[in-house]
């Protein structure tokens, strides 16, 4: 079998060899990434079309191919089997199943993996770059739910669903822009594409820092040794450091008609290639808005129910007051206090949400239902109990000390499956830490100050103590808002809407809190939790120029607020 680049990301014509993943001779596997060819618009992955055996390199690294141009000659499984079965004899031997039968290894490693998603893949590079021997245990794509069906996916359906609102409201900008449509087709093809362009890097950093990457299922035989089952071969490592970075998966909801056809969660609404003309959302927690925002812009009648009072709920409540205001304004019905009871479906295909609110049973009939109302640490499979690793009180996570650190010394469990928070940056964050504490170098992890964004329609972004935290632990405390309408760069975007706020300790005078709804905020928070994680005091920020125009002012701006007053609002 002649394997052919068909590909670049980016519809690049050509590229160069990157680091090569097999040796002439040796067998791969169907699905296996061979080598990586790097353009101009990212790295492209090139997998085997089947199993077999590497007849032929037909190109170096280093060296620039081109479309159509033939990368590797492969004795595949189909022209083996042939042979076998004609060159076999009659027997009662199963000479095919001897030969299809995997192999058994035995390797060593400083610090095994288990799991390659943002905490996993992140810490293997980060232990290599340490002088570590790394192996990463992966059954799927790497990069983990965040990279395949979370973070990346749902931003990259954001970005669409907000450039199908700015061409339908040109006229907000002296433009003219008639007969804007949605093609659902290709709005997942460009987040799939994206997609393979971040996983196909992931690899390539995995093989330029040496890390062994195993595709399989890991589990504990002891302590120190992880068995991986990886297609037919069977793997047992002994290593001297582990780290547990399963992730989290979808909750399972106990509601009648979960397993309805005109059911929706947050991986297959991915997928979702012809938009429904109405879905009701179960949840509006930050999965549920977020898909709240993108399908109200892409022209869907929305409406979301949520149990609490409230949308939004790990958030400042006039933020969540804000977001609500912002959602109406598109289309957005949202019914808080509200306990969905069933899902039914009418003859005609159409879904009814059943949902009690105030004593009284209400009905919401729409064509789709997405059901966002959470996820949970993924610890099933592991066979925790032979390598005796202590689970949360609950049961919903795997117990870990201030260090990340298991009851096991040499066992550490990071991101969702430790379930301190589901925040994908959290989690690398995590997998640094615990690389360092394997080095003797001790780290905690607070979460305290890690940065938290949502990416609705306007962002909202928040870092360190809320006001009601402050209060609860008794800081004296003083408050400063500062309004985007009141930002030039802001209302030449269009995006006057919304506000930051700041919070100082008045003892201090350092800024401990701040909370952002509005344009960039998924971008300004960087710089809040720059300053709050370094305590820097208020004097500090007047004292830095901020560039103009840009929207980062509203942090000067509102810094000001929090002593003589902002010098460009006066309420």
């Amino acid at each position: 079998m002649d394997i052919k680049l068909e590909k670049l990301n980016g519809h690049s014509k050509s590229g160069i060899v990157g680091k090569l993943s097999i040796e002439k001779g040796k067998v791969v596997e169907e699905g296996q990434i061979l080598m990586q060819i790097e353009s101009k618009k990212g790295n492209t992955p090139v997998k085997s079309l089947s199993s077999g055996k590497v007849i032929d390199i037909c190109v170096q690294e280093g060296q620039e191919v081109s479309i159509g141009d033939l990368l590797i000659k492969l004795e595949g499984d189909a022209i083996e089997k042939e042979t076998v079965e004609k060159a076999a004899p009659k027997t009662s031997f199963d000479y095919l199943g001897s030969m299809m039968k995997g192999k058994k290894e035995n390797i060593e490693a400083d610090v095994t993996i288990i799991g390659g998603g943002p905490g996993g893949y992140v810490a293997a590079i980060y232990a290599a770059k340490k002088g570590l021997k790394v192996i990463l245990i992966e059954k799927e794509n790497l990069g983990g739910t965040c990279l395949n069906v979370g973070c990346i996916p749902t931003k990259s359906l954001v970005k669409s669903a907000e450039v199908y609102h700015h061409l339908t409201h040109a006229e907000d900008f002296g433009l003219s822009c008639e007969n804007a449509r949605v093609n659902m087709e290709k709005v997942i093809k460009r987040k799939d594409q994206i997609k393979e362009t971040l996983v196909g890097g992931i690899d390539y950093l995995l093989q330029a820092n040496n890390i062994k990457h195993i595709r399989g299922t890991g589990k504990f035989i002891d302590q120190k040794t992880v068995f991986v089952q990886s297609g037919r071969d069977e793997i047992t490592i002994q290593s001297k450091d582990i780290i547990i970075a399963t992730g989290s998966k979808i909750s399972k909801i106990n509601i009648p008609g979960m397993d309805l056809p005109c059911i929706l969660n947050s991986t297959t609404a991915l997928d979702l290639k012809e938009l429904p003309k109405s879905m009701t959302i179960i949840g509006g927690g930050v999965i549920g808005m977020e898909f709240a925002f993108i399908y109200a812009q892409f022209g869907v009648k929305v409406k979301v129910v949520e149990y609490m009072p409230r949308v939004l709920t790990m958030v400042e409540e006039e933020i969540s007051e804000e977001i609500t205001r912002s959602a109406k304004e598109k289309g957005i019905d949202i019914y808080t206090h509200s306990k969905v009871k069933k899902v039914e479906m009418t003859e005609g295909k159409e879904a009814i949400v059943v949902f009690e609110k105030d004593g009284a049973e209400k009905y919401i009939v729409s064509e789709k239902v997405l059901v966002a109302i959470g996820r949970e640490p993924n610890i099933e499979g592991l066979d925790l109990e032979k390598a005796g690793v202590q689970l949360l009180e609950n049961g919903r996570g795997i117990k870990t000390d201030e260090y990340l650190q298991t009851n096991i010394e040499h066992i550490y469990a990071i991101g969702d499956v430790n379930n301190r928070i589901q925040l994908a940056h959290a989690a690398s964050h995590q997998g640094m830490i615990v690389v360092d504490q394997i080095l003797g170098e001790k780290k905690t992890f607070s979460s305290q100050n890690v940065p938290n964004v949502i990416f609705t329609s306007p962002e909202i972004a928040s870092v360190g103590l809320s006001e009601a935290q402050a209060k609860e632990k008794g800081i004296d405390i003083k408050v400063s808002k500062f309004p985007f309408a009141a930002n030039g760069k802001a209302l030449t975007m269009g995006e006057e809407k919304g506000f930051i706020k700041m919070i100082k300790d008045v003892q201090t005078n350092k800024v401990i809190g701040a909370s952002i709804i509005g344009v960039d905020a998924s971008t300004l928070i960087s710089s809040l939790t720059l300053i709050i994680q370094n305590g820097l005091e208020e004097e500090q920020i007047i004292e830095t120029i901020f560039a103009h125009p840009t929207t980062g002012e509203v942090i000067h701006e509102c810094t000001l607020g929090l002593g003589i007053g902002a010098l460009h609002f006066h309420e």
